[in-house]
């Protein structure tokens, strides 16, 4: 829309709505998620501009100047659109055009696993790794007790007991742990070095606090992630999941109702959510049929299940093949013929000189993938099931893996109290799981082994591997991660991809955090000054 098509009178209606009222590119503001949504509903279907609809269908009252914001924005006109579009052309993708900031606080990290599991939205979560839990809240150690326990007395109290004892524990060790590893962090004294001494006792005894340890966790998202999110979470066996379900549709409803009318339709969420139910029976029924599981060793691990053993040619020629003006099969033919050196220099070549890990290569990456199987603490795992772009399958948390006591840990002579932790959560778990295995969960520790499977190309691989390699990261992570790489390289024969992650670390001492301290303070202090 050119400035002049617009009055005077008009600019003044649109200013607080609009960031710019001449340029082709604005942002819309103060404005309910509703409207945005039926608002770009609206834009998909008319000739007219963004601002010229915003105008004529949603500005009503008397035409005059605003005298707040909310004052003459037709919202009820909004969701009555947004409803038919829903019902009349069943375009789901308007739902993705509208959102809301929610916090769901109190959430055991069962839930918090539950919550995140949806790959269109994003989640901050309260770190195990850098906020200690020995202090209590209201005079209670800060986990969840599952309502279902309330039938049985006895177990609940049994739990409440296990769990006080493991965090009773951790509070006492902490300041140990803290004294122990500072005797032994390199560098002087100061506001750096004691963030970096403290973060590294709280990665070596996070593994004692339960899976029902509580987090804050804020979402952001569309209405249609929340609604993909609600119907799979109101259909959970746990109550938890069940409860925090209703609760986040009773308040996102008074901030985008229109997104979620589905949820809680009988023939709609509710049918699509026992579809989801009946699925995992119908698996679980399925793997009667595998039989026992083999006997292997005890300990961590990495495997590489799966993966494209022609995946470096498949990349080089997806990088060159936009420019070739042929067919896909010419360009794979040239890489083919090339010698896997002659491969890995062109890939060298078409990557570049990476500044930053957060450069990387193209879509061509995307090309080939890796499927990995990996058994590593739940800790662990809580933080590399973040990553979204790739798929994730995992076997409930449950004790008969085992647990490894850290060795600075047993260095510091801690030893025997952290693995007293992790079997009396063990024997509670195996308790529980006799009657209730859905609990079982809850009473295991984060310093118990869980195994999951994941698949991602070779781009989400570069990311991953690079970001959680960091130094920063907790150790039992980095090693998954640097396992990954070496299996890139070495199993798989892609060394031209593995030498492109230029950013891996793979250094295992604490001098790497302690750096990353160091620059964190130095942009504090440049920030301050």
């Amino acid at each position: 829309m050119d400035a002049e098509q617009l009055t005077a009178e008009e600019r003044a209606r649109l200013r607080p709505y609009v960031t710019d009222l001449d340029g082709p590119v604005f942002a819309l503001t103060n404005l309910p998620e509703v409207v945005k949504g039926a608002l770009f509903a609206r834009y998909s279907r008319s000739p007219k501009s963004l601002r010229r609809l915003l105008l004529d269908e949603f500005l009503h009252g008397d035409r005059g100047v605003p005298a707040a914001p909310s004052g003459p924005v037709d919202e009820a006109r909004a969701e009555a659109l947004y409803g038919r579009v829903l019902a009349d052309y069943g375009d789901d993708s308007v739902a993705q055009l509208g959102g809301a900031h929610l916090a769901v606080e109190g959430a055991s990290n069962v839930l918090t696993k539950v919550l995140e599991w949806g790959r269109l939205a994003s989640y901050l979560e309260q770190s195990t790794r850098y906020i200690s839990y020995a202090e209590r809240v209201g005079g209670a150690f800060r986990y969840h007790v599952p309502a279902e326990l309330a039938a049985d007395p006895h177990l609940a109290g049994h739990y409440r007991a296990v769990l006080d004892g493991a965090f009773r524990e951790y509070a006492a060790l902490l300041p140990r742990m803290v004294a122990h590893v500072g005797a032994r962090m390199p560098g002087e004294p100061g506001p750096a070095r004691d963030r970096a001494v403290r973060a590294r006792a709280l990665d070596l005894l996070r593994g004692l606090l339960p899976a029902a340890t509580t987090a804050n966790v804020g979402i952001f998202a569309s209405g249609q992630a929340y609604e993909a999110m609600l119907v799979r979470m109101a259909a959970h066996p746990l109550a938890e999941a069940r409860e925090c379900a209703a609760c986040m549709l009773a308040e996102l409803r008074k901030v985008i109702p229109a997104f979620l009318t589905r949820v809680d339709r009988p023939d709609r969420g509710v049918a699509q959510g026992a579809y989801l139910a009946a699925l995992d029976e119908a698996a679980a029924e399925l793997a009667q049929g595998v039989g026992p599981p083999r006997a292997e060793p005890a300990g961590a691990s990495v495997r590489m299940v799966d993966f494209d053993p022609d995946g470096e040619l498949r990349v080089l020629a997806q990088a060159v093949w936009p420019f070739t003006g042929g067919r896909l099969a010419e360009a794979r033919a040239w890489a083919g013929n090339l010698s896997a050196g002659e491969r890995a220099r062109h890939l060298r070549r078409w990557a570049g000189a990476r500044g930053d890990r957060r450069w990387r290569p193209g879509r061509a990456l995307e090309s080939t993938s890796y499927t990995f199987e990996i058994v590593c603490d739940y800790g662990a795992y809580r933080d590399l099931q973040r990553h979204r772009m790739l798929t994730l399958l995992a076997q409930p948390l449950g004790p008969d893996l085992g647990y490894a006591v850290p060795a600075e840990v047993q260095d510091a002579g801690a030893g025997d109290a952290y693995a007293r932790v992790q079997e009396a959560c063990a024997a509670l778990a195996r308790d529980m799981r006799a009657d209730r295995p859905e609990l079982a969960p809850y009473a295991v520790t984060l310093g118990h082994r869980i195994r999951f499977v994941m698949t991602m190309n070779a781009r989400e691989a570069m990311h991953l591997i690079e970001l959680r390699s960091q130094p920063q990261g907790h150790e039992s992570y980095r090693w998954v991660a640097r396992e990954m790489h070496r299996l890139i390289d070495v199993v798989a024969g892609h060394a031209g991809l593995a030498a492109l992650m230029d950013f891996v670390d793979r250094d295992a001492s604490g001098a790497g955090r302690l750096a990353a301290e160091r620059r964190q303070e130095q942009r504090r202090r440049a920030g301050g000054s």
